[in-house]
């Protein structure tokens, strides 16, 4: 009863937390000026993650101001605190900009310290320390760079969140169940203003931060507990190969990889004609597809396919532009 008071606390949180932000955050002049990197044509307001943000934090109060404290509930904390400070850096960021050392740094400071609460409760090896810091660094990043077209956060949110609280019920984790349903419903909630609304509204980084951050701490409290890495990364497959798959072609080509562009995966699909809602639904597929093969991979003789069909849906996912750009010129030249 007291999850889907929180649950539902989350939900409505965000839903309606919008409202009340737009007036706030234009007026402190939080605004996405478009650039050579961005997927939009107009100023946008950003900063919206304010919303999921504040309903993370009514969702997890209800929880822990209800129950005594546990290993369960201490848990618990982390996992809505580390996120919580990168959404902090985030909102900085969004409302008066970092340079780049002083993110990074930051970001590598709140990994180790959330890596290191995590293993210290969970009794974890030690070696999974500077594992888990760069793995909350890199993860909070890797949703910011692939927070480009509107709806794609809210979504990988939602089925990274909702994926995470079926291994939970899976394998009886109740922390797993109940961090994973608060994820889904902060992010759900949010995905109508971002998609459908009229004038916009951008989760900006606080919200990306928040959510590549709270991901990947949730990921690592489940690898920490023994669940196998496949069923964790899973959900994550597509994200981390539209990111590192970028990141090496840039590289190759003689490009200044830290420099802003537009040249994901996901953005050069909407470059090649497809509408953000189209775009965000192929990601969005792909990884409920590689989330729904990391849960099968709980039974240990489907490991092997799963991880092989895992890799495949990944490389098609990353060859669509191509295959887009092929489709389009055949059909050019059958015209002419």
């Amino acid at each position: 009863m007291t999850l889907a008071l929180a649950v539902a606390a989350t939900f409505l949180a965000s839903l309606s937390l919008p409202l009340i932000l737009r007036p706030i955050l234009a007026r402190l002049g939080v605004v996405d000026v478009p650039n050579h990197r961005s997927s939009h044509l107009e100023p946008t307001v950003r900063g919206f993650g304010l919303a999921p943000f504040i309903a993370l934090l009514i969702g997890y109060s209800v929880l822990l101001s209800s129950n005594g404290v546990n290993p369960d509930e201490l848990l618990l904390l982390i996992l809505f605190a580390v996120p919580a400070a990168a959404g902090v850096l985030g909102l900085i960021e969004d409302t008066r900009g970092l340079p780049v050392y002083v993110r990074v740094i930051t970001q590598v400071v709140v990994g180790t310290i959330g890596a290191a609460m995590v293993l210290n409760l969970t009794g974890a090896a030690w070696w999974f320390l500077p594992l888990g810091a760069i793995a909350i660094a890199a993860y909070t990043n890797v949703a910011n760079f692939m927070d480009g077209i509107n709806g794609i956060s809210g979504m990988h949110g939602a089925v990274v969140g909702g994926i995470y609280a079926l291994v939970g019920m899976f394998l009886n984790i109740p922390w797993l169940v109940t961090c994973g349903l608060l994820l889904a419903a902060a992010f759900v909630a949010f995905v109508p203003w971002n998609l459908l609304s009229r004038d916009g509204m951008f989760l900006g980084d606080v919200g990306s931060y928040l959510l590549g951050a709270a991901i990947s701490t949730i990921a690592l409290a489940a690898l920490a507990s023994g669940i196998p890495i496949v069923v964790v990364v899973g959900p994550l497959v597509v994200y981390i190969a539209d990111v590192v798959s970028t990141l090496l072609r840039r590289i190759s080509q003689g490009d200044r990889w830290a420099q802003a562009h537009r040249t994901h995966v996901y953005q050069r699909l909407t470059s090649s004609g497809w509408s953000h809602l189209q775009a965000t639904s192929a990601v969005t597929g792909a990884t409920v597809l590689t989330g729904g093969l990391g849960l099968l991979s709980l039974n240990s003789a489907l490991i092997v396919p799963s991880v092989a069909a895992m890799g495949a849906i990944a490389a098609t996912y990353l060859l669509l532009p191509a295959s887009l750009t092929r489709l389009a010129k055949h059909r050019s030249s059958e015209r002419t």
